[in-house]
């Protein structure tokens, strides 16, 4: 695989989804007034190593921001690319912010 297939918004499912051969990699997310929880991501053997689990961060943060939503990343993977990538760190819920170590 030379490029990451499409990630598309599951709304029903409540996932950003990236499906391949059969399998589908998923970060779930879930809407409050505000804000999103991001709070599980799945990606299969298969996927791994490929950047599908990036593609679907960016997924998740660019749908918070153009939403004007900011994000609560219980996930580790998620916290971890929002570490990584201090450009989505504008987007840290204020309750959050401690926790991965960003100011205030």
């Amino acid at each position: 695989m030379t490029e990451t297939p499409p990630v598309v918004r599951n709304d029903a499912t409540h996932r950003f989804e990236v499906s391949l051969d059969g399998e589908t990699a998923f970060a779930e997310y879930h809407p409050h007034e505000g804000y999103i929880t991001l709070p599980h991501t799945v990606v299969p053997p298969a996927f791994e190593g490929k950047g599908v689990g990036s593609a679907l961060a960016r997924a998740a943060l660019s749908y918070a921001r153009e939403q004007g939503l900011t994000v609560k990343p219980s996930c580790a993977f998620i916290a971890g690319y929002i570490g990584k990538h201090p450009e989505w760190q504008d987007l840290v819920h204020p309750d959050c912010r401690a926790r991965l170590g960003l100011p205030g």
